[in-house]
């Protein structure tokens, strides 16, 4: 018995063993190291927003900054207490010594395309601030790079991480609305001259050739962007623009207050992307055959259902991680949890977007609706 008890015990020896060894492993798996990141530019007045919470995101570590100012980096080593060795004058030079695995584009929009493109020469994603570019061709270019060489480039809006956004969207999902028939989406403020953005920042901003159009391409995005996820990647049949000059001595190159309107088989969409609101704003209202869903800022929504008596305000839960912020978005989707497709940031998304937009600014120009087709894949 005495031989049998010491097996017995010997068995649960190395059975204790494997489990604490497993849950070991399983634990190093969960940890894992943070992203490495690299900034390039520093002309994007949003790069303040990444710097501002990097001290407290655990998913992702900045390795690097690619900026030629001497100014700007002097200007954003002493605001955020930044390291002096972080900073190179060309991104290329950067990327050979700190082995990034993405880059963070704070660039013009003019200048997406070329950051893209040195990153996809050493196989690391990019993330750019929205829009994705300045036209279709660049867009088809990135994709066609993206696949070659097997990067992800993914677009940043701020109202993909509303959480109003997303309850709107399920509202349409889950079939409480009934089919999309209108949206109406507003988005801009007072303009950026007087919110007092950078002069870095208001330089390229109100230059076509570095920002695509003003207000059309700057606040016009993000409805083209949520629209075409609301439509599944859908195409619209016909887009048509218009633009103001309201403030030409302000803005003397470009629109300050667009609309534009999307037209679909059974649904439309009117976008209004302003540099003359009183104050800001980003709100979509989402109106159904038998519903409609409103968004309130970030984080409240305003609902009503066919059969209900009176309109309800809601707060929706908060998003969750990894699809709450941009910075866990990225770190998954690198990561593999997460497949880009279909969503806010997904190139595929944005390849439309750019489809619309391009076709808004020619709408613009000829001052006729300009027709479209689905792009082929």
């Amino acid at each position: 018995m005495s031989q049998l008890g010491s097996w017995f015990r010997e068995i649960r020896r190395l059975a204790l063993a494997v489990l604490l060894t497993c849950s070991a492993t399983c634990l190093h798996a969960q940890k894992q190291e943070p992203l490495r990141v690299a900034i390039v530019g520093l002309v994007h007045d949003h790069v303040a927003g990444f710097l501002a919470q990097l001290p407290k995101h655990p998913d992702v570590e900045l390795v690097g900054i690619a900026e030629p100012d001497p100014a700007l980096q002097a200007k954003y080593e002493k605001k955020y207490g930044l390291a002096a060795t972080l900073f190179f004058s060309d991104p290329a030079t950067m990327i050979e010594q700190r082995h990034p695995e993405a880059l963070l584009a704070y660039t013009s929009i003019a200048d997406h395309r070329r950051v893209i493109e040195i990153g996809a020469h050493y196989g690391v994603s990019v993330m750019v601030e929205k829009p994705l570019t300045l036209s279709l061709d660049d867009a088809l270019a990135i994709r066609k790079l993206a696949r070659e060489k097997h990067i992800h480039v993914l677009v940043n809006y701020e109202t993909t991480w509303y959480a109003s956004n997303k309850a709107a969207y399920d509202e349409v999902k889950e079939g409480h609305v009934g089919p999309i028939r209108r949206v109406v989406i507003h988005d801009g403020h007072q303009g950026p001259k007087e919110i007092g953005v950078s002069p870095e920042f208001l330089n390229w901003l109100t230059d076509p050739a570095q920002n695509g159009a003003g207000a059309l391409y700057d606040f016009g995005c993000y409805g083209v962007d949520l629209m075409t996820w609301l439509m599944h990647g859908e195409t619209p049949e016909t887009v048509t623009a218009v633009v103001n000059q309201d403030k030409p001595e302000i803005y003397p190159k470009v629109d300050d207050d667009s609309t534009i309107v999307l037209k679909y088989r059974h649904a439309q969409a009117v976008i209004q992307g302003s540099w003359n609101w009183p104050f800001g704003r980003k709100d979509m209202e989402v109106y159904g055959a038998t519903g409609y869903a409103i968004t309130v800022a970030a984080d409240k929504l305003r609902v009503r259902h066919e059969h209900d008596s009176d309109e309800l305000l809601t707060t929706p839960a908060a998003l969750s991680e990894p699809e709450s912020n941009s910075l866990s978005y990225l770190a998954a989707v690198l990561r593999g949890q997460i497949r880009d497709q279909g969503d806010l940031s997904a190139l595929d998304t944005n390849v439309t977007v750019m489809q619309i937009l391009d076709a808004a600014r020619e709408s613009v120009r000829s001052g006729k609706s300009v027709r479209l087709t689905r792009i082929s894949e």
